[in-house]
């Protein structure tokens, strides 16, 4: 058994004068009063406004994509970027079971059906062994160019890989087999921002890339969202979707399709503004963070994620992997009622019940990931 008091120690060491140490707290140490402020003044506090276009720059500045949405969450983003990938009614996603539930409920959302693929331990990522496996065993190319599920007769359309808790995962590898079967790969990098492999952003490996500004996010305007494209047209579509469909005109409200209340409000990407300019400082005080605890955690034999070769993590939430579901239940137990929060990964998708008799393959590593993955204290450090 480890020594989580010797853990505890060293984390409330890392982060003085907290009661309880969270998760991920947020940090505004910066433009962020200021920018709110002056939206508030302006009254564009909605979806048009200076800000929301100004993010829409940094985030191209920032991913070196050539077209960036503003999005009002990551699960809209993840909706209306399956909706652009021409997911219909039936179709199915290839999708990971460990991954939060806003990815298998956008595409619950188009009446699609999630497909479960296996993980690779060190990104806890869509293993591409396991993606490729399935699609040998399971799928065909027919004369209309798509891929079907031979056992399901379904079209198998887009896949969503999600870089996990900001690691990248082996995205070039997976997008080489994407392309090989004709599936649109849409990037889940909710959490990945400030991350990169083999220095691509993420987000920039499939047609589109998806991301989260949560609360509890490295950045955060407390809700919010984003999908970045190289492609001129997918950004034209996003940004008319996300804005009711409206076709411009002086005073005339004319919509020319089914279109969502998606656009980021303006006073939510000020504060992301503000956010998106310290990144670089908050990616690297995350950096620091997950030296010092890989460096605690290398001296007592416990195992903790770390960046594969080729990648770039932002280190969003540090991850502990114990030796088994017990001892990770005995290690959240002992750091949350002595004053850290830990948390388990989520519930495997597969277990719910929406989503319990979906198609899946083997899913052994996502199970032992599971029974043992726990997440530590990961807020910036100012």
């Amino acid at each position: 058994m480890k020594d989580f008091k010797k853990i505890t120690d060293f984390i409330k060491g890392l982060f003085p004068g907290f009661e309880k140490i969270p998760l991920h707290a947020p940090i505004f140490n910066g433009n962020e009063k200021k920018y709110v402020i002056e939206t508030i003044d302006s009254t564009y506090v909605s979806s048009v406004g200076s800000f929301v276009n100004r993010f829409e720059e940094m985030m191209c500045e920032i991913t070196g994509a050539k077209y960036a949405i503003a999005i009002v969450n990551g699960t809209s983003a993840l909706h209306l970027s399956m909706i652009l990938a021409g997911v219909e009614d039936k179709d199915e996603v290839l999708s990971q079971s460990l991954t939060f539930i806003a990815t298998c409920n956008a595409i619950s959302y188009l009446n699609a059906t999630p497909v479960f693929i296996d993980i690779d331990k060190d990104t806890l990522g869509m293993s591409p062994n396991s993606l490729l496996n399935f699609l040998e065993q399971y799928a065909e190319k027919k004369n209309d160019g798509f891929t079907y599920n031979k056992q399901t007769g379904k079209r198998i359309k887009v896949c969503i890989p999600m870089h996990s808790f900001g690691f990248p995962c082996r995205i070039d590898e997976i997008s080489k087999i994407c392309k090989q079967y004709n599936i649109v790969l849409i990037e889940d990098a909710a959490e990945s921002i400030g991350s990169y492999y083999q220095e691509v952003h993420t987000g920039l490996f499939g047609l589109m890339g998806t991301f989260s500004f949560n609360g509890n996010k490295t950045v955060t305007c407390g809700g919010g969202g984003a999908i970045i494209t190289n492609d001129a047209e997918i950004a034209r579509k996003a940004k008319h979707l996300s804005t009711q469909a409206k076709v411009s005109h002086p005073w005339s409200f004319i919509h020319d399709e089914i279109g969502f209340n998606y656009r980021m409000p303006n006073i939510n990407a000020a504060l992301a503004c503000a956010q998106l300019e310290q990144l670089n400082l908050f990616v690297e005080s995350k950096r620091i963070l997950a030296k010092q605890y890989a460096q605690l955690f290398d001296q007592n034999n416990l195992q903790y994620v770390k960046e594969i070769n080729g990648a770039k993590a932002n280190f969003w939430l540090n991850t502990l992997i114990l030796e088994s579901s017990e001892e990770r239940d005995l290690f959240l137990e002992f750091t949350n009622s002595n004053g850290v929060m830990s948390r388990p990964v989520w519930n495997l998708m597969h277990t719910l019940p929406m989503f319990e008799n979906c198609f899946k393959i083997d899913l052994s590593n996502s199970i032992w990931i599971a029974d043992r993955l726990v997440n530590i204290p990961s807020s910036v450090r100012w």
